[in-house]
This record gives structure tokens, sequence and C-alpha cells, in this order.
């Protein structure tokens, strides 16, 4: 069974299920769950801690990797080029590639039609960099040396066939075919949209495991707080362009596509409902856009580092590769390098 098959199994089997959870939100119990649920993935200091000896460094590290993932992606949609090689070193695990792709849908500078979303791409890339050297900086700390600094691990951001892009489109529901995220500026969203509210739900996750360090949770939060603002821009513009261009390209609604891949993180990362689209829901039907994803008291998701990978993985399962982190991420804690079994 590909893993293309395996994603698509586990939808099937939650698609079902689907609306159920939806209205576990409604009632009072789900409220409760709810609150319990976002305190259980803010205490990953604790348990997952005791088990596997979590350190400030590892969770500073997994973001790292992260934020490797998304300055790639961006760099090269913007840019037309990666992060420079000053950037790629460090002392924990393999330094890898970039996963670029061959031929049409290889990963590029996007010829983009709409100055705002060029420019949008431009910004979100400088931030992503700025991210990847300051999270490199907090980890060296006030020394010289790189040995405790995750290299950047194999990643693949290829828009090509076999690449993890098309994993991710396939396997989608409908599956979005033909998908190439440099393709024009509706594919480089959708692809965005993929990375951003991932990166949301992970800071907000990570943040017990930095409580007793004032210094890196406000860096954290720092993050935390500029990811949700991309997550804003991504959603905002692909709602906006939805609603004024329903048919692009790609043969796919942007409203649309954002639900098949929000169902499809939702379908990997676990039983429970911790994601949606950009079209209203049962939680917010009073409006017609759904602009900011949250749960019924108001809150942002949280997702702990094990349903993370789940995610950038493309798998449902237990693994420590795959998606669009081939050989897996670099972290010296191996608790912080699998995805969760569901």
């Amino acid at each position: 069974m590909t893993q293309t098959d395996q994603i698509i199994e586990a939808f099937d089997a939650r698609a079902r299920r689907r609306e159920e959870r939806r209205g576990f939100f409604k009632n009072a119990m789900g409220m409760a769950a709810v609150t319990a649920a976002g305190a259980a993935a803010m205490s990953i200091a604790g348990e997952a801690a005791a088990q596997t000896a979590v350190t400030e460094v590892d969770v500073l590290n997994f973001a790292l990797n992260l934020e490797y993932l998304e300055a790639q992606f961006y760099s090269y949609a913007a840019f037309g080029t990666g992060l420079p090689a000053n950037l790629l070193t460090g002392g924990v695990g393999t330094q890898g590639t970039v996963v670029t792709g061959t031929g049409t849908g290889s990963a590029r500078q996007v010829q983009f039609s709409d100055r705002g979303i060029a420019a949008y791409a431009r910004e979100i890339a400088a931030d992503e960099v700025a991210h990847v050297t300051f999270l490199r900086a907090a980890i060296r700390g006030t020394g010289t040396s790189d040995a405790l600094i995750a290299a950047q691990p194999q990643i693949d951001i290829s828009g090509a066939a076999g690449g993890a892009f098309a994993a991710a489109a396939a396997s989608t529901s409908p599956a979005l075919t033909g998908f190439d995220p440099y393709a024009n500026d509706d594919s480089f969203l959708q692809a965005a949209f993929i990375f951003e509210d991932v990166g949301v739900t992970a800071y907000k996750g990570a943040a017990g495991a930095l409580f007793n360090n004032k210094t890196y949770l406000e860096a954290a939060a720092g993050i935390l707080a500029v990811e949700a603002y991309h997550a804003a821009i991504v959603r905002t513009a692909l709602y906006a362009r939805g609603v004024a261009t329903p048919t692009i390209t790609t043969a796919q609604n942007n409203v649309a596509a954002t639900t098949a891949i929000s169902n499809l993180r939702d379908s990997v990362d676990g039983g429970t409902d911790l994601d949606q689209g950009i079209a209203a829901t049962t939680t917010n039907a009073g409006t017609t856009s759904n602009i900011v994803p949250l749960d019924s008291n108001g809150l942002a998701f949280s997702r702990t580092p094990a349903q993370v990978l789940n995610i950038v993985y493309l798998n449902p399962r237990s693994v420590t590769a795959g998606g669009f982190f081939p050989n897996g991420i670099n972290n010296g804690n191996s608790g912080l390098r699998s995805s969760a079994a569901n």
C-alpha cells in the first residue's frame, strides 16, 4: 500500500465521523473536552518530558526544522532561490538537500499576476528566513559553536509528480489534480495554507515546554504571533479570491480546496477535529467566512509535536520520515522525531 493509499484510507475512515466531531463542539461536554485537550497539548513539558527528557533546546530545534521547511518553500516561490549555505549547518543530525524536482512543477519563482500576493510572498519569505536565523542564534546562545543546532534535514518542496506537494494534493478529497504550488497566485496560496495553520498550532502546543524559560517563551510567543499573521493573510487572500473568481486554473474553488486540505490534515493528526477551512463551520454559523479557525471557546487549536509530524510526514501512522521530510527531521531527542499512531 502506497503512502497516498494509506492517507486516503485514513481519510475515508474519518470522513464518516467528521460531522459528529463538528457537533461535538456545540455542547457543554464538548467545550470541557476542548479545554482539556488544549491543556494536554500545552503540557508537553510534563508527560513527554518525563518520558523522553525533552529539553528547551529540543523544542527549539523541533521548531527550527519546521522553519527550514517554510523558509525554503517561500524563498523559492518569492525569489527562485533557497536559503544561504551558512543557515543550513548544524551539529545535530545530517544536513540534507532541498528536493526541488525537475521539469514541470519543479520549485521555482512564482510568476504572480497580483502585485499584492507577490508582496505577501516576499514579506513572508523574509520573515521565515529571519525565524531560521533567530532560532539558530537562540540555540547557539553566547558561544560560537553550532554543535547544538539541528542541521537542515532533507526537505521536499518539489511541485513535480512524485513530490510531497503532489502526494498531499492526491490525498485530498476531492483530489487537487494537477496541483503545482508554483503555477500561479492561487496555487501558491493553497500551498502556503498547508503550512501556516500547522505552524500556529505547533507553537501554541509547544508553549508549555518553554514555560520555565521566559526568554525562550517570549521568543516562541513572538514567532507564534507572526505565524498567526501569516495564516490570516493567506486565509483572507484565499477567501477573497475564491469569492471573486470561483474557478481557477487548477479547476478547484479556493474555498473548496482549503476545505479539502483541512480535512486531510484532520485525517492524519488524530480523531479530534483540530482544523478548519476558510468556509463557515458549525462553530461560527453566524458568519460567511472563517478567517480565524477557533474552537467553541474562541481559542486557537494546539497540536502536539507528534501530530505536527503526522501532517508534514503526510502519514496517520507512527513513522519517523516521509512527506516534506523524506528522511525525517533532525533532533537530538528521539521522542520528537516520530509522528503519532492514529
